[in-house]
Formats: C-alpha cells, structure tokens, sequence
C-alpha cells in the first residue's frame, strides 16, 4: 500500500508527552536543523530532550520512554536502529513512532520513500499534527528488519588481475576505438551472466540455479504480502509474485536492505508482517482528528 492510500486510512491523534532523542550523527551534521525541529516540537507538546552519545546510551533511552511518545531526530540508520530496538524487544505495537529526518540527500531515501516530510518544519509539525499509520515490515532469518525493501544484485565483475584504473584521455579514447573495430564482439562487450539463485515464494519455485538471474527485488506490497520481483538477463518483462515469506539461496552472494549492503550468505529468508509498526506520517487532507 503507497503512503497516499495508507494516509487515507491513518488515525489522527494527539501528540501527548513526547520522548525526543537525538542521534549524534544527526547533531553533528546539521545542528541548526536539529535545534529547529527541537524547537518545533518542544513549543507544540511537552517533551523530554535525549541526547545520546552512543548507541548504548540511545537504546537506554528509548527502553526508559514510558508513556511518552518516541521521536527519532536523526538519518535513516537512526530510524532504522530504532526500529530493530523495538522489534527485538517486541514493542513495535507498543505504540507510534515519529521521526523526523536530519541529513544528506542519500541518507533520506527511506525516510522519503516512507513519505516523511525531510524539511525540519515540516517533519516536526507532522509529529504534532500527523495521523498513526500501520505499516508492514520484512524480518528475515536472522530477526533483522527491513522497511523499504531488499535487493539481490548481480555481482559486480572483479577486474583483471595488474588492471588500474586509466583516466579519461584522448590517446584512451583513441585504444578504445580501435579495440571496438578490431575486436567489435570481444568478451568486454558481452552481458554479465548474473546470478544462479534458487527463488522460492511460499514454497513455489520461481527460479532454479540452472536459469541465472540479474537482480531479484523483495519489498512489503498490499493484502498481507510481499511484492517479488525477479529480473532475467535479457527479458523484456520481469517474473512477479506476491508471498507472504520469500526464499533466495545459492553460492555466496550479498545483498542490500534498506540500501545498507549484508552479507555474503548462502540463504537468506523474508517473511512479510502485516501492520507491524505504526509510524506517524502526515495527515491527508479532511483527515479527521480523534
């Protein structure tokens, strides 16, 4: 379910006493977004300012939030730490979520695909305005948690034993051209071959080890399951599927999860859980206050 249809079915409520916690990334990367947000928030509800220095420090605070709702100040990773804390302590149905995002461009992704607003402003005025939302959650083999989706990638080719890097260059782009009229159908020019990966949704094999595979792509879609996408070298169209657990095995391979790169392993389960979490998002429009 896309942020706009789960928006529409958010509960709008207030914010209450507030637990703020800052992660220190977020102080030390821009600081005047942090005391803005602090601000905003602080001037909307009561609420207790954390200020962790390292993750110990941050997941005491969070378990020590009583009835206080937690708001995360910090990137991606902080959201992503926060919300493994209460998985492994099972709390994420303990109650919301807030969040608001302080960062670079590329530690945002998550929290924009998510729908979070990234301004300072804002994200703090959704924590105080915004409306509950359920959101499903991927925990694979190893109890790990994953929000936005997981990817299996091709490997990337290792480069030639003595090979270096040769910079840009008229004389380089000369060899190029000459190495493409002599040898036009040369071993540089061919496909990767792609992965040989055993893929199973809900037990059904999708793809064996004797078909090789670009990429495969799991990520929480709609009705209680998880939208499999498998990508074979050289077809048009990808093969789909939808499945409450999702199986990928075959030699060493590593993956991304929420853009953070795992591995190497040899197997590696998701298992979709519906409205798992609850994050509070902006209200849609005519949203009603409960």
């Amino acid at each position: 379910m896309s942020a706009p249809d789960i928006a529409a079915h958010g509960t709008r409520q207030r914010p209450g006493q507030l637990l703020v916690v800052i992660d220190p990334q977020a102080r030390r990367s821009d600081g005047e977004s942090v005391r803005i947000a602090k601000d905003v928030l602080c001037a909307g509800a009561p609420a207790k300012i954390c200020v962790p220095d390292t993750p110990e420090e941050f997941a005491r605070a969070l378990a020590r939030r009583g009835h206080r709702r937690p708001v995360v100040i910090g990137d991606d990773r902080a959201l992503l730490r926060t919300v493994a804390l209460l998985h492994r302590e099972r709390e994420l149905d303990a109650g919301a979520l807030a969040f608001v995002p302080v960062g670079g461009v590329a530690e945002l992704a998550l929290a924009r695909a998510l729908g979070v607003p990234v301004g300072a402003v804002a994200a703090a005025r959704a924590v105080l305005d915004g409306v509950v939302r359920r959101l499903d959650l991927l925990v694979d083999d190893s109890d790990g948690v994953v929000l936005g989706g997981a990817r299996v990638p091709a490997p990337v080719p290792e480069p030639a034993a003595g090979a270096r890097p040769i910079g840009p260059s008229v004389w380089g782009a000369c060899r190029s051209l000459v190495r493409g009229l002599v040898h036009p159908t040369g071993p540089a020019d061919a496909e990767p071959e792609g992965h040989r990966l055993r893929v199973e949704a809900d037990g059904e094999l999708l793809n064996d080890l004797d078909r090789p595979v670009e990429r495969v792509t799991v990520r929480p879609g709609a009705d209680g399951r998880a939208d499999v996408v498998i990508r074979l070298p050289g077809a048009e169209e990808p093969l789909r599927a939808r499945a409450g657990s999702v199986t990928v095995s075959g030699a060493d391979f590593h993956y991304t999860a929420d853009n953070r790169v795992a591995g190497p392993v040899r197997t590696r389960t998701w298992a979709l859980r519906p409205q798992a979490w609850s994050l509070v998002l902006p209200a849609a429009r005519g949203t009603q206050r409960t």
